[in-house]
């Protein structure tokens, strides 16, 4: 008679904290586009296969398709940056291995809009001759002029 096995598997995989949308929002964060891609306005994804050990740790990160100007080296450092939540099943000491894409895609160019030009002018008013009787009031004149 056999055993029954509770959970879908007998090791348990190793996760990132907070799941999938945590493990980008990670390197998004952390994800730095290089400068020599930026002047050559490379894009493209970068495929990695990396290990992870009993603790945790990414080891062994190698590049399956990578991308020129600095991407690829981007990409390692920041696989290299992860560290994943690991239960150690039975004693066993495993060491798990994932691939993982990671996206190069360059940032949209602002349009760089040109703020119109904005002058105006602070006059005076000439002294009239005003009977005394009448009090004084101050009062200005302002032009303003707008161009586009």
């Amino acid at each position: 008679m056999k055993k029954e096995v509770k959970g879908s598997s007998i090791l348990k995989k190793p996760e990132y904290p907070g799941g999938v949308k945590a493990l980008r929002a990670f390197i998004s964060k952390h994800l730095s586009y290089p400068e020599e891609a930026l002047t050559q306005k490379i894009e493209g994804t970068v495929h990695l296969r990396y290990g992870i050990n009993h603790k945790g740790k990414v080891t062994d990160v190698h590049v399956i398709k990578g991308v020129g100007g600095g991407c690829t080296e981007e990409a390692i450092r920041l696989v290299n940056l992860l560290r994943f939540n690991l239960e150690l099943t039975r004693g066993v000491k495993v060491l798990f291995h994932k691939k993982i894409q990671i996206h190069f895609r360059l940032p949209p160019i602002k349009s760089q809009q040109v703020a119109p030009a904005l002058t105006y002018t602070y006059t005076t008013p000439t002294k009239t001759n005003t009977p005394k009787t009448l009090p004084k009031k101050k009062s200005y004149t302002i032009t303003i002029n707008y161009s586009s």
